[in-house]
């Protein structure tokens, strides 16, 4: 389908076209949107000493949303990040190729336990941000996240959104 708008230039009128160039311009646009508003979903919560520290979650558990995760997005609000969950725990490492953010990066047990936090990752690099062990759940939020909530290794997550939670830390 093609809009055709008409146009009055000095002197002339003129047909101008708008079609499949409005629709790609229409859909960037669109895109470019939607990947800076942060997610009104699920949330996680961290319990450090000072209390419950909750973050509104985007979740990533299928292999493109795993490959992906921030990339491309030039902002993310305060309290918002993306869980990353795996179906197994693992050694886990990232990279931030593409991600124009500075991140804090939150690796998370079986049990929902910070196992360590790469903090301030450097945005657009591709050095390699290893976890200090076997991680399930990788946690990305905005870099200064973690040292202003004091969340460190051996902090626990209180339970996952979802069906997807923690074993149970009690027994």
């Amino acid at each position: 389908m093609s809009l055709v708008a008409s146009a009055t230039f000095p002197g002339r009128r003129a047909r101008v076209g708008y079609g499949f160039g409005a629709l790609v311009v229409a859909t960037t646009l669109t895109s470019s949107i939607a990947c800076t508003r942060s997610p009104a979903g699920p949330v996680v919560e961290l319990v450090t000493e000072a209390g419950k520290v909750p973050v509104r979650v985007e979740l990533a558990r299928m292999r493109d949303e795993l490959s992906r995760g921030l990339m491309w997005r030039d902002q993310l609000d305060e309290d918002a990040g993306m869980l990353f969950i795996f179906p197994a725990s693992d050694d886990r490492t990232f990279w931030m190729k593409n991600t124009p953010l500075p991140l804090d990066i939150i690796f998370i047990d079986e049990a929902g336990k910070v196992v360590n936090v790469a903090a301030d990752t450097k945005p657009f690099t591709t050095t390699p941000i290893r976890s200090d062990g076997p991680a399930r759940y990788v946690l990305e939020v905005n870099a200064g996240f973690a040292r202003r909530h004091g969340i460190v290794a051996g902090t626990m997550m209180a339970e996952l959104p979802g069906e997807d939670r923690p074993r149970d830390r009690s027994s």
